[in-house]
Formats: structure tokens, sequence, C-alpha cells
């Protein structure tokens, strides 16, 4: 019964139309700030090959979760030493959420939203119970602090939804079924140096192009957010999404800008009697073994 309530709660929110507006002011507001090249790719989590938001929660609820233990022992100086913590680590990891979300659409935006308001009511409860503390209140410094607890709480609950049911900072090729033997895939004289051609894979989407060293191929979907790779271009050695902008080295699909943190699928291609050949060797059973394709 618990399970449908949560269900229904995030179905519902998933669908709150009224949401779109708020949210893209936001989305306008924030845009300028954490859209910057240098700073998304960071924010993004390029440099460690995982979405940095998820890591960087650790902190804020790490230090306010263990403010209430020290709350309840009475030991006044050290839960407001870890109030102020979480509300000074809270900023970054705030950041890093706006950055991800700023490259959502639709149901995700508007979770993500929710999940922002959750966030910063909870972070303005915390400021406010640091603010009490200090000035010797602290009954009322604990009272906000429980507050700004259950907004961290239900700013969890849709940051879990966002991630693991709507797939977002997910590499949006982890479940593409991968095909294990050589199987025909196109003409090689399509494939020309300077250009991204479109390919199909037994209905597995691949973008290929012509390198000196010979033809490369990868999935066709963007790892970030799924764009189509063969409508992007190539720069500087670097195929680029037609979306969000991150750049692949086309040698080996690795991400050279983000916001992708996840480089392209790759795929071994051959040139067999005349036509090219393509296949994956995978050992991800959600790849060999998927629920279609």
């Amino acid at each position: 019964m618990l399970n449908k309530l949560m269900d229904l709660a995030t179905s519902s929110v998933e669908k709150a139309s009224f949401l779109d507006a708020p949210a893209a002011k936001l989305a306008a507001l924030v845009a300028p700030v954490v859209q910057r090249p240098a700073l998304r790719h960071v924010a993004s989590g390029t440099p460690i090959g995982h979405p940095l938001h998820p890591l960087l929660v650790a902190f804020p609820i790490g230090a306010w979760s263990s403010a209430l233990a020290f709350d309840a022992l009475g030991d006044d100086d050290a839960a407001s030493t870890l109030v102020a913590l979480g509300v000074v680590t809270a900023l970054p990891t705030m950041y890093t959420g706006l950055s991800d979300w700023s490259y959502t659409e639709g149901a995700e935006k508007r979770v993500g939203f929710l999940h922002a308001t959750f966030n910063t009511l909870a972070l303005s409860a915390y400021v406010a119970s640091w603010v009490a503390r200090r000035r010797g209140r602290r009954g009322l410094g604990v009272l906000l602090s429980l507050a700004g607890m259950a907004g961290v709480s239900g700013g969890g609950w849709l940051g879990g939804h966002l991630a693991y049911a709507l797939g977002v900072g997910v590499d949006t090729t982890a479940f593409q079924h991968s095909e294990s033997e050589w199987t025909d895939l196109a003409d090689p004289a399509e494939v020309v140096a300077g250009e991204l051609t479109g390919a199909d894979l037994d209905g597995v989407p691949l973008v290929l192009t012509r390198l000196p060293e010979g033809i490369v191929a990868y999935a066709d979907r963007c790892s970030h957010r799924g764009a189509p790779m063969h409508e992007g271009t190539i720069r500087d050695g670097c195929m680029i999404c037609p979306w969000h902008d991150s750049a692949f080295d086309l040698r080996d699909g690795s991400v050279a800008e983000g916001p992708a943190s996840r480089p392209q699928t790759t795929f071994e291609v051959r040139v067999a009697d005349g036509r090219l050949q393509a296949r994956r060797l995978d050992e991800r059973s959600l790849r060999t073994n998927p629920v279609g394709r």
C-alpha cells in the first residue's frame, strides 16, 4: 500500500504541468551560470566519470543527520558546528544539482523542480536553525533542524525517483542491446571522413565516421540525455552532441567535454566481402539479455 501511495504521488508530480512555468523561469535564471563550458564540465562530473551531484549529497545529509544525534545528546556546540557544515556543503551540492537539472525536460524537469524546492526549504530551515542557535535559542534551533530534515527527506525521496525511476544521470545506453556476432551494417563507401553517418545494427542505432586509421562506430544515442549523435557535428577530432554540446573523442569515444560524464559505447568494425560489419563484445547482462531492442 505504501509503495502504491508513493508511486501515485510521484506520478502526479510527473504530470503536474502547472510546474512548467516556474521551472522554466528557474531554468532561465540559472542557465547563464550552470551552463558555462568550464563549470558544467566539472559540475556534471565529467572528470570523475559519473555525475558529481550524488557524491556531494552525502556531505550535507551526513552533517545534518549527525547534528540531530548531537542534539539528542545535548551537545549544542557540536550540533551547531555540524549544522553550519551542512549549510556550507549544501551550496556546491545544489549547484551541481541545478546543473544536472538544467538538461532535463518534461516529467524529469517537474520532479527535479520539486526536488530543488524541498531542498531549498531545507537549507533555509538549517540556516535559520544556525542563527537561532547562535542567539542562544537552542529549542527553536532544534525544531528548525527537524523541519530541515523533513525537507531533506522529501527532497531525497524525489531525488531517488529522478535517478532510479526516471534515469536522470544514468548512461542512456546502459540497457541498449549489444550485437555480439559480426553483423552487416553498411557499404563502407557510404562512410566518409568529416561526416557523421547514422546506421542500424539489427535494431541498434549507430553513428559512423571515417578516420585516417579506418572507420569507427559508436552508439548513436548520446550517453548523457539520449540525443541522436548522427545529427551532431565533428570538431577538433570530436563528435559534438546536437543537444547539449558534449564532446566525445572520435578515437575511443571518451568524453572530452561535458556535460556528459560517460563515454559513448564503442562497437568493433571490420570490412568483410565488401560489406562493413560491426559487433560489440559486452559482459554486461542487461545489454546481452535485454527485454527488447
